[in-house]
Parts: structure tokens; sequence; C-alpha cells
């Protein structure tokens, strides 16, 4: 049985204004079984929080620190923890 656990992520760059929080969600939709949301905070950052299977989380992480995002990402900060739950789906905020 898959462990479920919660990620947040800030995500630094270019990665405001170019459709970052859509296709995160996009890709945790594709992923699955992903519940949370990502969303735009004032210092340009975007923050991402990843609840389900640890193998999706670390699924999406690994997209959100590679190439084939939107923007430019100059680098990602990522806390581990138990999850929380409350989210319905994945929302952009």
């Amino acid at each position: 049985m898959s462990e479920d656990v919660r990620l947040v992520a800030w995500v630094r760059g270019r990665v405001q204004g170019v459709g970052f929080r859509w296709f995160t969600r996009a890709k945790a939709l594709e992923i699955g079984g992903l519940s949370g949301f990502a969303l735009n905070l004032a210092d340009g950052r975007v923050q991402v929080v990843a609840e389900g299977p640890r193998e999706g989380c670390e699924g999406l992480l690994a997209w959100l620190q590679g190439d084939d995002t939107p923007g430019r990402v100059d680098g990602v900060t990522e806390i581990w923890d138990t999850p929380r739950g409350g989210y319905d789906g994945f929302a952009m905020r």
C-alpha cells in the first residue's frame, strides 16, 4: 500500500504570468490521485501544495524541477509532511 504524503514546494524564477499554475494543475491531474493547489505569492514565487501517494508527489516535484515547465524555474524548495486533508481536487488559487 502506498504511503500518502504532503508536499509543499516554493518555486522561484519567472513563474507568474506564464500559465505556471494552470500547467501545474494539469500535471497533477495527469499524475492522478493528488489534491491540493498552486498559488501565486506576492514575492513572485508559486507555492504548490500536493497531497496523495508519495510516488505521485515525487513525480510532481520532479516535473517542477525539470525543463518542461512554462516560464523559467530557478529553484524549488520543498518540505514533506503528513497529509492534512480538506482539499477537493487540485485547484488554482
